[in-house]
């Protein structure tokens, strides 16, 4: 197994253009940290500091005026440890909703309601959808969740596990940026090349 240093979150000046390369070059250094562990607290939080570290040396991506504020998942409830003693039988989790997750940033929202009924926002749209959504302007979203006033675009990538032809919605991977605009397809693509990454180093 190699050996995990604090330094893989660097970036070369070699790898910051174009883009996709940037992407490369943090999927490269990211998978050896998840390489023999599959425990999905443990990479989940190797994953944000990474990928959030990494993006504060980017050139754009670190600059105060338009750097990645937040950079985190939500999971689904039913994953979490279940308390062998609970007091209070009405504190139980409704099943439909996530928990906040490994991040890097402000304290955000606890969880995420994403009952059809109830569900709202760029992270249950990406859950639901099974797909990623990228929102240059957060305030012309409907129903948009503003855990951290300051923030201006958004980028979720649904975590799906696919198996047998079954498709379970496990979470979401959630960045976001202090400029309208903040993300690209470029992103999206190494977003979800990571968000796979993820589902297929874990055990759920």
């Amino acid at each position: 197994m190699m050996s995990q240093h604090a330094d893989s979150a660097l970036v070369p000046t070699c790898c910051t253009q174009p883009k996709s390369q940037f992407w490369e070059h943090v999927f490269s250094q990211l998978a050896p940290l998840l390489e023999g562990q599959r425990d999905w607290v443990t990479n989940l939080s190797n994953t944000t500091t990474l990928v959030y570290n990494a993006l504060h040396s980017y050139p754009g991506f670190g600059d105060g005026a338009s750097s990645v504020n937040w950079c985190g998942f939500y999971i689904d409830s039913s994953l979490f440890p279940t308390p062998k003693i609970r007091m209070d039988s009405a504190a139980s989790d409704p099943q439909s909703r996530m928990l906040l997750g490994p991040f890097c940033g402000q304290p955000a929202c606890q969880f995420i309601d994403t009952s059809r009924e109830n569900g709202r926002g760029v992270c249950v749209d990406a859950l639901l959808s099974r797909r990623t959504v990228l929102v240059p302007d957060v305030e012309s979203y409907p129903g948009h969740i503003a855990c951290d006033p300051n923030t201006k675009s958004e980028i979720v990538c649904p975590l799906i596990l696919r198996s047998s032809g079954e498709e379970v919605g496990l979470g979401v991977f959630d960045l976001d940026c202090l400029a309208q605009g903040g993300f690209d397809d470029d992103d999206k693509a190494g977003l979800e090349k990571i968000a796979q990454l993820v589902v297929d180093a874990c055990d759920w």
